[in-house]
């Protein structure tokens, strides 16, 4: 199961999606461009907006799962507490991204506990199904 950006934000109200989008900043990377890698500092997510990402374990372990899909997001980690990346990801095709800084969409979602709440359950949900679609690959 894809999970995009909009269906973590349904249900949220125009005015969250409205300050998440302010606080956005887009990105195109060439192929072959990394968009992190594994140790590096989780400050930021992306939206995948065009292209294909690679995650791979570690700076060059193997590829466990790639974004295709308009709207999926990258770079959970640094919204659930760990410091820095799991994984690495490297652009397959050139891409276009928004990026979110951590601290600032957190303030804007912090302003709703509802909201909070959701956009957690949701993530939870995700990361979830993910774990499920890589476990073969890592047994």
């Amino acid at each position: 199961m894809v999970f995009k950006m909009g269906d973590f934000i349904m249900g949220m109200g125009k005015e969250f999606a409205l300050e998440a989008m302010e606080i956005s900043e887009k990105l195109t990377l060439d192929e072959g461009e990394t968009l992190f890698n594994a140790g590096d500092a989780a400050h930021h997510f992306y939206v995948l907006v065009k292209g294909r990402v690679e995650l791979s374990l570690g700076k060059s372990g193997p590829v466990v799962y790639t974004a295709r899909h308009p709207g999926e997001v990258i770079g959970w980690s640094s919204l659930v507490g760990r410091n820095d990346f799991s994984a690495s990801a490297q652009c397959r095709e050139s891409a276009k991204l928004l990026k979110f800084d951590r601290t600032s969409f957190l303030a804007v979602l912090q302003k709703n506990s509802a909201n909070e709440a959701l956009l957690f359950r949701r993530l939870a949900e995700m990361l979830g199904n993910r774990l499920l679609e890589i476990y073969p690959t890592i047994i």
